[in-house]
């Protein structure tokens, strides 16, 4: 528990559960022949990934922390700590994580963060706890303070943040099919989340959800698995390697050498940067909406289906000119 904090920290607690349900499916999926699939090395860089994250979080907890709490100061209203204030705080947080994860997918600065977590070629219950070690640099805990200046206060906004990520533990993994449908509507799903860590064409960038997938419905980003197409995991150029310190930092060193190449303009560095994942100055890569085009462009009868464009850009035209 934080210093101080009424709030338990729940993402601390929940190691134990964690264990279990790796140990539960594991033992599904070998002896119970469900869906799924575990490969020794790679599950053990996602654990030493996850352990890096605790280490790292708790050496940089404070930053986001003191931001909170000097926010706090200028809060515009104080909601107290009542169950109903935490619900409230829980669904505009779910509303934020939406948002935070929207970018990290979309800006190469957050992106190289995040990366860590989809670098697995396996989907199994331990990809859950493959988390990057430098959240702390992207800067985006300030997306928190909009709701420590609602009034709900800081230790809130840090014990609701770590329920959601709780909650997405158990919707990494096949060995679940779809659930019920009105809560597939509604929440966040094993079918929802393999769409997300896929590397196909027509599911990248979709699915952002944290608990309730109600927000990828309502900003146009959701896209359904389909039996047609089973997802493929891992990052659209894979890293060759389970050292977890080259998993961590790959992006952050590859983001390095591209903006300090030389030759370029200052508006080419701060695209290397922060622009999205796969830009280049020149064309010569490809970011999803390019692959997406791209797709379309061999298999023009799946324009227009989720996930995809309606129809692929002109020769020689490249997305977004």
């Amino acid at each position: 528990m934080l210093e101080g904090s009424p709030f338990p920290e729940v993402t601390q607690y929940a190691i134990p559960l964690f264990v279990i349900g790796i140990i539960i499916e594991l033992y599904a999926i070998r002896k119970a022949r469900l869906s799924g699939d575990y490969e020794t090395r790679d599950t053990l860089t996602s654990l030493l990934m996850g352990t890096g994250n605790v280490v790292t979080g708790i050496i940089t907890a404070f930053i986001g922390l003191w931001v909170y709490l000097w926010a706090w100061e200028y809060r515009l209203f104080d909601w107290g700590t009542s169950a109903l204030a935490v619900i409230a705080c829980f669904f505009l947080d779910d509303f934020k994580y939406y948002w935070h994860h929207r970018i990290a997918h979309r800006s190469r600065w957050v992106w190289a963060d995040h990366v860590n977590h989809h670098s697995s070629q396996h989907y199994n219950l331990s990809t859950a706890l493959r988390q990057g070690w430098t959240v702390a640099l992207t800067g985006m805990f300030i997306l928190g303070v909009p709701l420590v200046l609602l009034g709900f206060h800081p230790y809130m906004v840090l014990f609701v943040g770590g329920l959601n990520l709780t909650y997405q533990f158990w919707i990494h993994t096949e060995t679940i099919g779809k659930m019920p449908r009105w809560f597939e509507a509604v929440f966040n799903t094993p079918s929802h989340h393999r769409v997300h860590h896929a590397s196909n064409a027509r599911y990248l960038d979709a699915n952002y959800a944290g608990t309730l997938i109600i927000w990828d419905r309502l900003f146009g980003t959701f896209v359904p698995e389909t039996e047609a197409e089973k997802p493929r995991y891992g990052l659209v150029n894979d890293i060759a390697t389970f050292n977890p310190f080259r998993v961590a930092f790959h992006e952050w060193v590859a983001l390095a050498k591209d903006a300090v190449r030389p030759g370029l303009t200052l508006r080419q560095r701060m695209g290397y940067l922060f622009g999205p994942p796969g830009w280049s100055h020149d064309g010569s890569r490809k970011t999803s909406e390019m692959l997406k085009a791209d797709y379309v462009a061999r298999h023009p009868q799946e324009a227009g289906k989720p996930g995809l464009p309606d129809r692929a850009p002109k020769p020689g035209i490249l997305p977004g000119e």
